[in-house]
């Protein structure tokens, strides 16, 4: 028999090769102030594998992820439920609600809204889009609970009146 197909040395390549795979270093995060909540377990084990190309890193806090090396996605649930709001645009995505800041671009804040507990996902957009994050994120996402507030679009706004002139016009 030859040396390779000994199973000693096949249990070795084996090992060696496991071995290899964890040598990326885990990420060091801080878990969000209700990482704890049961409703974000579903969402942690479903995380996906890879966004687009970017594989998934270990990460050494609660209800948390990680993507690429450099980390460019990272996901925390447990975040504070945030309340309506003029100041981000609320898009929805497969019908998870998603408030988006991009105020210190090319990094991207996206939280959902209408869920309890909520989601944050950080994503350096010079490495993947952030709708591929969302689009990733989204099975995992849409186990939350939702808490009755949704995103107003603007066919909403102008059916109240407030999408055209002034809303205190009168």
């Amino acid at each position: 028999m030859s040396p390779l197909r000994s199973p000693a040395v096949a249990l070795a390549a084996i090992a060696i090769a496991l071995g290899l795979a964890a040598c990326a270093p885990t990420v060091s995060l801080e878990p969000a102030p209700d990482a704890a909540n049961p409703a974000c377990a579903p969402v942690t084990v479903r995380l996906p594998a890879s966004i687009d190309a970017l594989a998934s890193r270990h990460t050494d806090a609660q209800a948390t992820g990680a993507w690429g090396e450099p980390t460019a996605v990272v996901l925390h649930c447990g975040v504070p439920v945030p309340p309506p709001t003029a100041e981000l645009v609320c898009y929805t995505v497969d019908g998870i609600d998603w408030l988006v800041d991009d105020s210190d671009a090319p990094t991207a804040v996206l939280t959902t809204y209408g869920r309890d507990p909520a989601v944050t996902l950080v994503v350096d957009t010079t490495a993947v889009s952030a709708r591929a994050a969302i689009d990733a994120v989204a099975a995992a996402v849409a186990t939350l609970p939702e808490n009755g507030h949704a995103c107003i679009s603007s066919d909403d706004l102008a059916s109240d009146g407030l999408a055209s002139g002034d809303p205190t016009d009168g």
